[in-house]
């Protein structure tokens, strides 16, 4: 009996150890991820806001942005962009003969789905008189930077998160 028994446990590990010697080994997926073509395309978003204030022209920035966004701007919350966009930087804009940015840096990290981005830049406004506020036209020079999150949603990067901040130069 005890010869049955002991015949039994070898036939039963011989038949396990075929079992899993026959066993294909998982195959693991490995998404690649081309980083160079997701930090261009984190910068293009940010050159395409850009471009829009130097063109004194915001239609069409909405789309650059989250619905959920939230904008900083000097120490100030501005509320989601479509709520900057309405009451602040849209009616800014009006007051400018130009605005021209100069000694652009962007520095982007990207930690898929979030890229964070530091962008350093001297503005230069040449606003208009307001004969209202008794204000002649004269040009502001400020350093500023500013830092931004962005969100890739269904496969498109939108700022989440956006905070600027300037002194005089």
């Amino acid at each position: 009996m005890n010869n049955l028994k002991a015949i039994s446990m070898l036939f039963l590990a011989i038949l396990f150890m075929v079992g899993c010697n026959n066993q294909k080994p998982a195959k693991i997926e490995v998404n690649t991820v081309d980083v160079s073509a997701e930090k261009q395309a984190v910068t293009t978003v940010l050159k395409n806001y850009k471009d829009a204030i130097q063109s004194l022209n915001a239609e069409g920035t909405l789309a650059l942005f989250s619905e959920d966004s939230k904008v900083y701007e000097s120490g100030g919350s501005e509320g989601t962009y479509a709520n900057y966009l309405e009451h602040h930087l849209g009616p800014e804009l009006d007051h400018f003969n130009s605005f021209v940015f100069s000694d652009y840096i962007v520095d982007v990290a990207i930690d898929l789905p979030y890229a964070f981005t530091t962008e350093t830049y001297i503005y230069t406004i040449d606003l208009k008189a307001n004969e209202k506020k008794k204000r002649a036209a004269q040009i502001i020079n400020k350093k500023g930077v500013a830092t931004s999150i962005l969100k890739k949603i269904d496969g498109v990067w939108k700022i989440i998160k956006t905070h600027s901040s300037s002194r005089n130069t």
